[in-house]
């Protein structure tokens, strides 16, 4: 344990020195303050209160944003270290290399939970000063902060397991591009055209739910409307969001950070240095 604290305390001066903390927290603050301003329109109709409406676009937000910052944090831990020379070096130390991708998480984790509350956090002091009867959607948000992390530590994982597999930095950093439009992009795309292919037949009424928990973007989008006031606002996915039980999404939300570690730990055995 003191070995991972000192290597993520390291790594996290090593982010901080290039300003991936500042970075992060500056796009999540206002990304949810344009939200929240935007939100005013549908509480009125819709019958809920301000920061419930904020969340459920804060959600749909951070579907595209999270693992993007995941990713660019996590996509050159193992290639870029290689590229500089100082692979070997660190596997010379007397540790495991579980214990150097926990360190590497557990510093990359932290900078994105720390942007995470000051943008998340910007956004509900803002709902409360405007609308003061927000108080009813803070379990909301505060679901929101702790799945987001969830979701971000699947994607660090994900991107811990492209980097050991890359030769070098920039095909790191392309697959993790390629690995974000197929998981929020082009997934949803796919899935799309099948159900309009389908016109509610066995598809739409039995994989469908299924093929969306089999994403953790979506997975992690389906849970948190589920148990929103707001699914209404969102738009294309809350007929399927009522659909799917809510412990499957939570299920689906909690084991894939399980399962991308063990793909990052698994690459990460194989490279040579």
């Amino acid at each position: 344990m003191t070995a991972i604290l000192a290597l993520a305390r390291a790594e996290f001066r090593i982010a901080a020195r290039n300003r991936w903390l500042a970075i992060a927290a500056v796009l999540m603050v206002v990304f949810a303050l344009i939200l929240t301003a935007a939100g005013s329109g549908p509480t009125g109709s819709l019958g809920v209160d301000r920061l419930s409406v904020t969340v459920a676009s804060l959600t749909s937000l951070s579907v595209y944003l999270v693992p993007l910052i995941a990713l660019l944090l996590s996509f050159d831990a193992v290639a870029g270290e290689a590229e500089r020379g100082t692979l070997s070096l660190i596997l010379t130390y007397p540790i495991g290399r579980g214990q150097i991708l926990a360190g590497k998480a557990v510093a990359h984790l932290a900078i994105l939970t720390l942007a995470l509350i000051a943008g998340y956090g910007t956004a509900g002091v803002a709902a409360f000063l405007l609308d003061p009867t927000s108080v009813q959607g803070l379990g909301a948000l505060v679901r929101l902060i702790w799945t987001s992390v969830a979701l971000g530590a699947t994607f660090l994982g994900l991107g811990y397991a492209i980097s050991a597999r890359a030769k070098r930095p920039s095909g790191a950093a392309g697959l993790a591009i390629g690995l974000w439009l197929l998981a929020v992009v082009l997934y949803d795309l796919a899935l799309l055209a099948a159900v309009v292919a389908d016109n509610g037949g066995l598809f739409t009424k039995q994989v469908f739910p299924l093929t969306l928990l089999a994403n953790p973007a979506d997975a992690f989008r389906l849970y948190n409307l589920a148990a929103s006031q707001a699914t209404a606002v969102a738009a294309g996915v809350a007929a399927a969001a009522q659909s799917v039980p809510v412990w499957q999404s939570a299920a689906s939300v909690l084991i894939w950070p399980l399962v991308s570690g063990g793909l990052a730990l698994l690459s990460f055995r194989k490279v040579v240095p």
